[in-house]
Formats: structure tokens, C-alpha cells, sequence
């Protein structure tokens, strides 16, 4: 095979690919539909909504007129995984989303978010403020039903910089379901709450 037909061949696969990865974004509707079920459902029709476009990239797709931002699924990874949040938590979440495009690792993340929370460059909520999340590894967003099927609810409590002292709440939980502080003593501390299955 020439060389010339080897870069059209390459070119043309490049094409399909971005094709039918494209094709793999949900339509802004059923993003919407999908994403305001981690909110709480008398907040649901008042939240802001970020999705996803056409290139992966997230965006607006909804304007709200309360304080939730809810955060579609992102297509392009296993499962299901969408979240709603106080907009207060928004500038630590979209650092968060930058930082992890820029290729760097949790652990990095974490670091960075840290120092600039300390230098007072990144603002953390300075009121106990609330992150829902509906996941599951085989969760997925049924049209017809309205539903996200095979998928379950967690809820965190982020208040930066707390402890087991300052709260009495232990570094794990004691019984499945029970509230426990994760990262406790950093810009990140928060309760975890994902209730028991029935």
C-alpha cells in the first residue's frame, strides 16, 4: 500500500471516529431530563444545567433561577454519574474540571485546590453546602421511562477544613449507610452519606 493511500486511509478513520463519538452525545433534552434527577425533586424545574456538546466539552444547557447546579453525565465514561450541587461549590468544581482536562492526576488536583484555597486564590463555600450524586457503574438514563435505571444516590456535606473534633463524626462509617468525614482537616473535608441498599 502507498504511503498517500495509508494517510487517507488514516484520515478517513480519524473522521468516523470523531463521527460516532459525536453521534454518542445524548441530545441536550434527555441530558436535561437526566441530570436535574440528582437534585432534589422540588428543586428539579428552578436548576442550572451543565452538559455536554457536540466536542465533549461542557457547557450550559439550561439557565436556572435557584441556587443548584446540576452536572450531567458524562458520555464518554462507564456508567452513570450525575450531580447536583449548591452553585457556591461551582468554583472549586469547575477548578476541578479544568485542572483534570490539563491531565493531572487526583492527587494533583487535590495539592493544587488545597494551596489555592490557602492563598485565598479559590473560594470554598463558608457554609455547610450540598453535592448530590446519582450513580451506579451500570446506571443509564432511560427516555421512556424518565428514569435512571440501576442507579442509586449518595449526598455530600462539604465543610472545608473540618474534623472528627469539630464535628463528632468518625473517619468511616460504623454501619453501611452511616455518615462519615472524609479528608478531614483540608479544603475538601466532607461528609458522606450513601444510604443503605433495601
Amino acid at each position: 500500500m502507498h504511503f498517500k493511500s495509508v494517510i487517507v486511509y488514516f484520515l478517513l478513520f480519524i473522521a468516523i471516529t470523531f463521527k460516532t463519538n459525536a453521534q454518542e452525545i445524548p441530545s441536550k433534552e434527555d441530558q436535561i431530563a437526566a441530570a436535574i434527577l440528582a437534585a432534589p425533586e422540588e428543586m428539579r424545574e428552578g436548576v442550572t444545567v451543565l452538559g455536554y456538546d457536540r466536542n465533549g466539552k461542557v457547557v450550559t444547557l439550561k439557565e436556572g433561577t435557584n441556587d443548584l447546579i446540576c452536572l450531567a453525565d458524562d458520555p464518554n465514561k462507564p456508567g452513570f454519574n450525575a450531580a447536583s450541587y449548591h452553585k457556591d461549590l461551582e468554583p472549586f468544581m469547575a477548578r476541578g474540571r479544568a485542572l483534570k482536562a490539563e491531565g493531572k492526576s487526583f492527587k494533583e488536583i487535590f495539592d493544587m485546590r488545597e494551596a489555592e484555597v490557602k492563598a485565598g486564590t479559590l473560594k470554598m463555600p463558608s457554609q455547610p453546602t450540598t453535592l448530590h450524586i446519582l450513580f451506579g457503574p451500570e446506571g443509564k438514563y432511560d427516555a421512556t421511562s424518565g428514569k435512571v435505571l440501576n442507579a442509586r444516590y449518595r449526598f455530600v456535606v462539604y465543610i472545608p477544613y473540618a474534623t472528627p473534633e469539630s464535628t463528632g463524626l468518625p473517619t468511616k462509617p460504623r454501619e453501611p449507610g452511616d455518615p462519615w468525614i472524609m479528608d478531614p482537616g483540608t479544603h475538601r473535608a466532607h461528609i458522606m452519606i450513601t444510604p443503605k441498599r433495601n
